[in-house]
């Protein structure tokens, strides 16, 4: 897969896409170092592609679980059903992030998976990957940190909705865009918001109007710069101080 542009995001180019893992820029980030040609080629002959159309979903809560996903290219996000019916997003995950760990346990999927743009995911059948894990040790190793990141991430989504006023949690989210464009190889402070206003205020427990609101908060003190979905780190260091929970002003 070519590289990336160094300021924003490409769109998806399927000729690329239909290359190795191996020769996918994302690889260093889905898969683990060290593993030689040989294990390369035996776990890239288990892998699928599929394509999967902006909105369409990659499957749904109650599916019966099969096969874990790496996002090549685009974005998807996750939610579930609260209890009163409403749809809660759980996430968004982009290229070299995993897909479908929370159906290992129980064998079926606990949310749905839909892509905000059109995106690409490696299909790896979880049965045949966990016979390579008795004879790859270094992917094993590397599934089980895979793992403890996401149980990480889940933790800082509590913390993120539980004791964070709005502004906070919407800096801190920005924060973390940042630098997950960053260790991809974009542009740390600019790139596109894939997901909705909408989007984001479910996720961080916030209004559309919160949001928007915060963006022209942001914008008006020259923290952002804002053009529809394009964004601007205008001023990278006070966004990270407001997402620590501190005053700009102070």
């Amino acid at each position: 897969m070519h590289q990336p542009s160094p300021h924003t995001a490409p769109l998806l180019d399927i000729a690329a896409l239909r290359k190795s893992c191996s020769s996918c820029s994302m690889h260093q980030l889905c898969l683990p170092m060290g593993l030689d040609e040989s294990d390369m080629l035996r776990l890239d002959s288990i892998i699928g592609r599929r394509r999967v159309r902006r909105d369409d979903t990659l499957y749904r809560i109650g599916d019966k679980f099969g096969s874990l996903y790496a996002v090549r290219a685009g974005q998807f996000k996750t939610y579930q059903a609260n209890p009163d019916g409403a749809r809660q997003i759980t996430g968004f995950q982009m290229s070299g992030e995993l897909l479908g760990m929370d159906a290992i346990s129980t064998d079926s999927h606990q949310c749905d998976a839909v892509a905000l743009e059109d995106s690409e995911v490696c299909d790896i059948p979880f049965a045949r990957l966990e016979e390579l894990f008795g004879d790859i040790p270094t992917l094993l190793r590397h599934f089980h940190r895979i793992m403890s990141k996401e149980i990480t991430r889940e933790q800082s989504i509590i913390l993120l909705l539980g004791n964070m006023r709005a502004e906070q949690r919407f800096a801190a989210f920005l924060v973390n865009l940042s630098s997950r464009y960053a260790a991809r190889g974009y542009s740390s402070t600019n790139f596109q918001l894939r997901m909705t206003r909408e989007d984001i205020g479910n996720y961080l427990g916030l209004t559309i109007e919160s949001v928007s609101r915060l963006l022209s908060k942001f914008r008006k003190e020259g923290i952002l710069k804002v053009d529809k979905r394009d964004l601007e780190l205008a001023d990278f260091p006070a966004l990270k101080i407001l997402a620590m929970g501190a005053d700009t002003c102070s």
